[in-house]
């Protein structure tokens, strides 16, 4: 098997303090938890369904280190050092509250209103040679993760994740991105947690990115720039997969 790139969802209460050293020297480590490791989706204490989550989403009962976790030796003494000496990009999935009405169980997932971009920022800052690839559950964390991209070239931007694949907020996404990263991200991804998703997801995303494409070419025409077929077919394959496989070819060191 050689893989393409490693993918996480990171907890709710993920953090990455400032100050903290590559190899995290000067957290307290609890080590890696191996119970939530046998089962997939377990990155931090599932709620119990016999509670609310008035008294147990706060985040302050979460004391055992998830998979991926500051106080963990897992983050910095195996995935981050797998994923330099293999050149394989961790791609990180951002702001999802696991359980937040237990009772529904897996459909009982909701988002963090504003995640914290920092912790991010500080990935990318401190393993500098580790390509990431991430995307946010949060429209107020978008904004956000243009900057940051325009920022770290470790870092590429993709998709309208779960909460984000609604055709209005694909719209304002990608529009803004164009914006500002140019056709330098990926405008959408294959991610269904229902495989039927991707028909409807595909269909309508599709139609959208159109849209903001159409809407961006009407502004360079009026701006007396008449872009040619072979430049519009360009951008398209940069949007839908030839800018991640430019960003996997450029060098970091």
């Amino acid at each position: 098997m050689k893989p393409d790139y490693m993918m996480a969802s990171t907890p709710h209460n993920f953090v990455l303090r400032d100050g903290s050293k590559g190899n995290l020297a000067d957290v307290d480590k609890r080590g890696v938890n191996k119970e939530a490791m046998k089962h997939p989706f377990a990155f931090a204490d599932v709620i119990s369904p016999d509670v609310t989550c008035a008294s147990s989403c706060d985040g302050e009962g979460d004391t055992v280190a998830s998979i991926i976790d500051e106080n963990s030796d897992f983050l910095s003494e195996v995935l981050m050092k797998v994923c330099e000496e293999r050149d394989l990009p961790l791609a990180l999935k951002i702001g999802a509250h696991r359980g937040i009405n237990a009772k529904l169980r897996q459909a009982g997932d909701g988002v963090v209103a504003f995640a914290d971009g920092n912790a991010l920022a500080r990935l990318c800052s401190r393993f500098s040679k580790v390509r990431f690839l991430a995307t946010f559950l949060s429209v107020n964390n978008q904004h956000e993760a243009c900057v940051l991209a325009s920022k770290f070239r470790n870092l590429h931007i993709y998709g309208c994740w779960w909460y984000c694949n609604v055709p209005s907020l694909i719209e304002g996404i990608t529009t803004m991105r164009v914006e500002m990263l140019g056709t330098s991200f990926t405008a959408q991804h294959s991610d269904a947690r229902v495989l039927d998703q991707l028909v409807y997801k595909w269909a309508h995303s599709r139609a959208v990115i159109a849209s903001v494409l159409a809407r961006e070419y009407t502004k360079m025409v009026v701006a007396g720039w008449s872009p040619r077929r072979s430049e519009v077919r360009r951008d398209i394959v940069r949007l839908f997969g030839g800018s991640y496989e430019e960003f996997m070819k450029k060098s970091l060191s």
